[in-house]
């Protein structure tokens, strides 16, 4: 009995799967489309990613992400399945952040997230929106989308654009949609 050799039947594979990716006019099917991935870019790519964000050697953000692809000599990561926590002065969790998507540049230590984001202070603030953009340097969570911010007491505050620190204790508003359930100040009013 004789027997085939694995580079015979490599070959072989290959054959078929040509001829199966042929059409009948000698034309070749893409697979996956032909258009460029974002992958094909990347300088690396890591699955359960953890960073740490600090200023001065103080702890202000820890930054985890399922996947994390990272680009221009790993300066700026595309994050995927974002989770953050910010921390304050005397290193204590301030608050945590959810979202789907989210871009980190380690130079500038800035963090854009996006999809169904949630910052969720330990005090019980709750702040939703499409996308932040989280400045390290100036210890700012800003946003120029929509957003609702809801405080223990049933107090909800709506509007378009704030800024406000990562623990959420001075949110301002850039545009006011509505208001309830108590007493909001509101910057400029006095």
């Amino acid at each position: 009995m004789r027997r085939t050799s694995p580079f015979v039947v490599g070959v072989a594979l290959s054959v078929i799967v040509a001829a199966g990716s042929c059409s009948g006019r000698g034309e070749m099917q893409t697979i996956g489309g032909a258009e460029p991935s974002l992958l094909d870019s990347a300088d690396q790519i890591a699955f359960g990613f953890r960073t740490l964000v600090t200023d001065g050697g103080l702890l202000r953000a820890e930054i985890f992400a399922d996947t994390a692809i990272f680009f221009d000599q790993s300066t700026r990561a595309s994050l995927r399945i974002v989770h953050g926590d910010f921390f304050g002065a005397t290193g204590a969790k301030e608050a945590t952040l959810t979202a789907r998507i989210g871009n980190l540049d380690t130079r500038t230590n800035v963090l854009e997230a996006w999809g169904d984001v949630v910052i969720t202070s330990v005090d019980g603030r709750v702040l939703k929106t499409p996308m932040i953009r989280y400045i390290q340097s100036q210890n700012q969570v800003t946003s120029d989308s929509a957003f609702l911010l809801s405080e223990p007491g049933e107090k909800v505050i709506s509007g378009v654009g704030f800024r406000a620190d990562p623990s959420l204790n001075a949110v301002e508003v850039l545009k006011v949609r509505s208001g309830r359930g108590g007493t909001f100040r509101v910057p400029g009013g006095g």
